[in-house]
């Protein structure tokens, strides 16, 4: 069900960016606007896991110095039948996670080193097997994909604000399109990143699942994200220029200032993201 949500959610933004830029400037408009989003996104979608890294001073992790953390990736990663991915860390009080790089060959997993404070070992297991999940489902080619997408509908509506600017002049038929490119300008972004959004929360969920499942007890995670949750309202990583376009990428959101809690949100209600678990767990019964 998560996948085809995803691929529903996909369909369309597709078919938002179509009628954008045929309403704006025809199919010529229309291959600008993914030629300039495509590049754009290529490079960070390539680059991603060197840019994310360095961006929080992530230090590849010793297996001497984190012996446990290997183990678990490791056991997690054979289970999942993925390659051993790199392992990061990052020395922060915020305790939290993320999985990077273009492919399961070329995959990172990162955490903060608050993060191996708070949990014990089983939380830490369900934590870790959603990461690796993000990374067998190719999450992060989704996003880059949708953020292709988003970005062109962007790229348009600006194209579509400036066109109103310098075309708003003359007769009504004139007028009646300015308005028409001021209201594509300013709506078409706002339901782009909507519909973005949500593609990522569908992904968390489908990452949850199985994160449960690699972990072998869907209670592992959620009492994770139960501790998460609350360590990070406390204990939340700095807000910089950096925070909004990685957000969606950790576990839980790490920073101040997300205060929507369904349209504009990177990450699903913990409350519902423990609800689904805890369901997935008398089932298991």
């Amino acid at each position: 069900m998560n996948y085809f949500k995803t691929f529903m959610l996909m369909f369309a933004l597709t078919v938002l960016l179509m009628l954008v830029g045929d309403a704006i400037g025809g199919s010529q408009g229309l291959i600008i606007a993914l030629i300039f989003a495509g590049i754009m996104n290529f490079i960070t979608y390539w680059f991603s896991d060197k840019i994310v890294l360095k961006a929080y001073h992530a230090i590849e992790a010793n297996q001497h110095q984190y012996p446990q953390l290997y183990s678990i990736v490791n056991n997690l990663a054979q289970k999942a039948n993925l390659p051993m991915p790199k392992i990061y860390v990052v020395n922060s009080n915020t305790p939290n996670a993320f999985a990077t790089g273009r492919n399961p060959k070329n995959a990172a997993i990162c955490v903060t080193t608050g993060i191996l404070n708070l949990l014990n070992t089983s939380e830490l297991s369900g934590v870790l097997g959603h990461e690796l999940t993000h990374v067998k489902n190719r999450d992060i080619l989704t996003a880059t994909l949708a953020a292709t997408i988003a970005g062109a509908i962007s790229y348009l509506a600006w194209m579509a604000q400036w066109s109103a600017i310098f075309g708003g002049m003359g007769n009504n038929r004139r007028n009646n399109n300015m308005f028409s490119l001021l209201f594509v300008a300013i709506l078409t972004p706002i339901i782009a990143t909507i519909i973005q959004l949500a593609i990522s929360r569908q992904r968390e969920y489908a990452a949850d699942k199985g994160g449960a499942i690699l972990s072998g007890n869907p209670m592992y995670l959620a009492s994770a994200l139960k501790k998460l949750e609350s360590a990070n309202k406390l204990s939340p990583m700095p807000n910089t220029h950096f925070s909004q376009t990685t957000a969606h990428m950790f576990i839980v959101n790490p920073f101040k200032g997300e205060t929507f809690k369904s349209l504009f949100s990177t990450h699903p209600p913990i409350e519902k993201r423990i609800e689904r678990l805890e369901n997935r767990k008398i089932e298991i019964d």
